[in-house]
């Protein structure tokens, strides 16, 4: 039986990225972006208190998608889809997307005066820290396709191993080290790929256990309120707070990484674990919104920088809504051309569906 609130957790999730991503550029610790604006403790906020469980949960999502996936495809088949799912759309995005970021900037960040054009020979030979922010190649947002497909090929024959010779896999699991010490190993960019490979495992061995499942939905308020307790102390204390608090803040961090998943698992479980025209809606762009967001949210950015400068609230929200309204009408230009499907990892709408969602 399919678990419909997987779905719908997956599109909600990647539904938030378009505020996420335009709260960076207004981001308060210097952290670069394509385009950099004012500095705003309340757009800082919303990256502080999201980032802690927002990619995590789609690992973790992966990871018990996996879980359902391989009782019904082989090894193989199971590989053959990621290719096609990730790493066709990682290089479509790459070179058909990536580059106008680069491009915006290297205008932006460093005073490059070129044409859009002109700049491709840039992204493709500058190499620095694979950002784009300087310009140089970068995958963009596309680092989480790169990040998922190594993660699945690792974690197949960790899965091999542990039907093997383990007679539960959660054995792994418990196994892993605690949550702070893997934020910086393997890390590129603030991105650990043995955090994520860790909460795939938890994803594919303990989440995917109706029973589990069952707890998490029975204690959905409690964890809520502890990972919310915890993102907001998190925000009060690398935001506001004007100290470092150091290790301190790293446990905070972890506490609502992990008491957040809990939750948004129990309350989907509860609440979302259900099939109609606005689910299928929304979860059949979820990839084309993937792929096209980031570039509309920049783009509006760059274009409306000077008209609303001073202005934090239009600045924020105008090009936030654009790039919604851009973002979806390539969503839905891509379920109808068979090609831009493929590139983008998007399963086509048939004539049948189309009539199912009238």
């Amino acid at each position: 039986m399919r678990k419909h609130f997987i779905d719908n957790l997956r599109w909600a999730d990647v539904f938030l990225l378009i505020p996420y991503h335009t709260a960076q550029a207004f981001n308060t610790w210097g952290e670069l972006n394509y385009i950099c604006l004012q500095k705003s403790r309340a757009a800082s906020s919303l990256i502080v208190f999201l980032s802690p469980f927002f990619m995590p949960l789609l690992f973790l999502l992966a990871g018990m998608s996996t879980r359902y996936a391989l009782k019904k495809r082989s090894c193989c088949e199971y590989i053959v889809e990621r290719v096609k799912r990730l790493i066709v759309p990682l290089v479509f995005g790459t070179l058909a997307l990536c580059p106008i970021l680069a491009y915006i900037g290297d205008v932006t960040n460093c005073g490059y005066s070129g044409s859009l054009w002109g700049h491709y020979k840039v992204f493709f030979t500058k190499w620095t820290d694979l950002s784009g922010y300087d310009g140089g190649f970068g995958v963009g947002q596309f680092w989480f396709l790169l990040y998922l497909f190594v993660i699945s090929l690792i974690c197949l024959p960790v899965i091999a191993l542990a039907k093997k010779h383990f007679e539960s896999g959660a054995v792994l699991c418990l196994m892993g080290l605690p949550l702070p010490l893997l934020y910086d190993l393997l890390s590129v960019g603030g991105k650990s790929l043995t955090e994520y490979t860790y909460i795939f495992l938890i994803g594919y061995y303990v989440l995917s256990n109706d029973r589990v499942i069952e707890r998490a939905e029975k204690y959905r308020h409690l964890t809520l309120a502890i990972g919310f307790a915890a993102g907001v102390l998190n925000v009060y204390m690398f935001i506001w707070s004007g100290k470092d608090y150091g290790a301190a803040n790293v446990i905070v961090k972890a506490a609502a990484e992990w008491f957040m998943i809990l939750a948004l698992i129990g309350t989907g479980k509860h609440s979302i674990d259900f099939d109609n025209r606005v689910t299928r809606f929304m979860s059949q762009r979820s990839f084309a919104y993937f792929s096209f967001h980031f570039v509309w949210v920049v783009l509006f950015q760059y274009l409306f920088a000077n008209i609303f400068e001073g202005s934090m609230l239009l600045m924020f929200f105008v090009p936030m809504l654009c790039a919604f309204a851009a973002t979806f009408i390539c969503a839905e230009v891509c379920i109808r051309v068979p090609v831009l499907c493929f590139v983008t990892g998007t399963k086509p709408v048939h004539n049948k569906q189309r009539e199912n969602n009238k």
